[in-house]
């Protein structure tokens, strides 16, 4: 029963929520990342939330406990040029969803989605049992 609810909230997300168009963005923005070879670790991570905004429901994410230095430093350099305006974004239409009861699942969502926006670097996306 649980997992038809994940699927037509992820199918409804998909649909209606905004997840088709941020997996759009974030894909995008990977790809420039992977051709400006230097920001490859960019392109990893913002695969990873083109993934995880494609298809949120039962999923989640945690923090990888084998990250180094270079993931910091990386974490840091992403939230002061990008993280924090995405996260941010995801915020801000996280509480538009939330005005109304159908789009508080979204809303939801889009909360999910404010830490890995902010802080991408040295997190793997995992299924909920």
């Amino acid at each position: 029963m649980l997992i038809g609810v994940r699927f037509l909230l992820n199918v409804l997300w998909f649909i209606f929520g905004g997840g088709f168009f941020l997996a759009i963005g974030y894909g995008f923005a990977a790809l420039i990342c992977f051709a400006l070879v230097v920001t490859i670790p960019f392109g990893v991570a913002a695969g990873r939330l083109a993934l995880y905004s494609l298809w949120p429901f039962g999923r989640t994410v945690v923090s990888d406990p084998g990250i180094g230095v270079g993931s910091g430093l990386g974490n840091i350099l992403w939230m002061v040029l990008f993280g924090w305006w995405i996260a941010l974004g995801h915020l801000l239409a996280g509480i538009a969803q939330c005005v109304t009861i159908i789009g508080i699942p979204f809303g939801i969502a889009n909360f999910k989605l404010v830490p890995v926006a902010f802080w991408p670097l040295g997190r793997t996306v995992v299924d909920l049992d």
